[in-house]
């Protein structure tokens, strides 16, 4: 796979998480006000993570750096971070529903 590739393919799969946290992130909002306080620290947290991966995509989709190591393993950590918060925040809504 070339490096153009790779950013394409990266950028959607970013893409993608970004959006099943906007869709937390919409359901959230959609709570009533006490039930919405109780995920207060994790909705500041998807805002902070929508804005990053908003602009790693599109830093993949002007730049397509060539060397993307460093940005990768940290991807990764936002990844598995995203992937704590959608654990603590959707069971709970699931369940609420």
């Amino acid at each position: 796979m070339d490096v153009k590739d790779y950013c394409n393919n990266l950028s959607v799969e970013l893409s993608g998480w970004k959006a099943k946290m906007y869709d937390i992130v919409r359901k959230l909002d959609k709570l009533p006000t006490g039930q919405k306080e109780k995920f207060s620290p994790q909705i500041g947290d998807l805002h902070m993570i929508i804005e990053e991966l908003e602009d790693r995509v599109e830093r993949l989709q002007k730049e397509c750096p060539t060397e993307w190591k460093p940005d990768e393993v940290e991807i990764n950590k936002k990844i598995s971070h995203m992937q704590e918060i959608m654990k603590d925040v959707w069971t709970p809504l699931s369940i609420g529903k």
